[in-house]
């Protein structure tokens, strides 16, 4: 039996970018982050899949097959959200009620059903009494991907990523120290469970400027700047007309150019192929300047320690791979 509610789950920036998918805000019972409720660890390793500058993490839920997860820092609320309609009755939802969701884009919101105290796995990892998500419309379908995870993993547990082995270990937070091959960065959280930082941008050749930047760690690209009256920066002289993508809301549509460098820490790239989209399109976030995505972070190995406040990186094999 289907419950009907007027409840409106909040994605600001949900986006799907040349099958990305990422959000933004959600309202609706998000939590603090802290330790899994279910289980305490000194770490679990789990395995990713690399997929279209996406990290991709396989989740099981009820009698589905095999989920493919994105891994998102955008996804704040504490569960899992699916966006194929064709696993509603194999994910076999609690007292499922009907939500609305809406998104990045113009058009109208998504639709989905939602069930409240649901459990899933990732490895032998249990997640006990989340949320799961499932859209009840289309308009994500054939895609190669089937959801996205994100706060359930990042809220609970120090998130060490790396990506010369393809595997990711989470840490108890209360027993967790980096040591001293990792940089350092410090993040914030706003109006929500989004990691941000600040970084240093040159689009052409001036002088980098600080910018505060949010990281969507589902997005593929490298760095999207944000085109407001408020922005920091000037649009490269050479562009081309860029498809985003998808969210939840309809298509997203901006530029594509370079980018001459972006400083994170002590470290600094260069030569980026960057996007451009209007920020009342593409993210809701209040005063950012910018976006980081996948394409730039998976050059470092990283570390995210929500509950430290802290983002530490270390480049890995893939750190001069030139910006495609």
């Amino acid at each position: 039996m289907i419950t009907r509610a007027n409840i409106i789950l909040t994605f600001l920036s949900a986006l799907y970018v040349i099958t990305t998918f990422s959000f933004s805000c959600l309202v609706l019972n998000i939590g603090k982050p802290g330790i899994l409720n279910t289980q305490t660890v000194n770490s679990d390793t789990l395995q990713f899949t690399l997929s279209r500058n996406k990290t991709v993490l396989p989740v099981s839920a009820g009698t589905s097959r095999p989920l493919k997860l994105i891994l998102d820092t955008g996804m704040p609320i504490d569960g899992i959200l699916i966006y194929n309609p064709d696993l509603i009755d194999s994910i076999k939802l609690i007292n499922p009620i009907e939500v609305t969701i809406p998104g990045a884009g113009k058009d109208k919101p998504s639709t989905g059903l939602m069930s409240d105290s649901m459990s899933f796995y990732a490895g032998d990892v249990e997640f006990k009494n989340k949320k799961i998500v499932v859209l009840t419309n289309d308009i994500y379908k054939g895609f190669p991907t089937d959801g996205v995870i994100g706060y359930s993993v990042f809220g609970y547990f120090t998130t060490e990523i790396n990506y010369d082995d393809f595997t990711i270990v989470l840490h108890n937070p209360d027993n967790f120290k980096a040591d001293s091959t990792w940089e350092a960065v410090p993040i914030e959280f706003k109006e929500n469970n989004i990691p941000w930082i600040n970084v240093s941008v040159a689009v052409g050749n001036e002088e980098p400027v600080l910018m505060s930047v949010y990281i969507d760690y589902a997005s593929s690209e490298a760095v999207e700047m944000l085109i407001s009256p408020r922005m920091k920066y000037k649009l490269p002289e050479q562009t081309t007309d860029y498809y985003l993508g998808r969210g939840l809301s309809g298509d997203i549509y901006g530029k594509k150019g370079k980018i001459a460098k972006v400083i994170i820490g002590k470290y600094e790239l260069n030569n980026i192929s960057g996007a451009f989209a209007p920020a009342e399109v593409r993210s809701k976030q209040k005063d950012a300047d910018g976006i980081i995505g996948n394409d730039f972070l998976r050059r470092f190995n990283v570390i995210f320690d929500y509950a430290n406040k802290m983002l530490y990186i270390k480049p890995n094999k893939h750190f001069n791979d030139p910006f495609e």
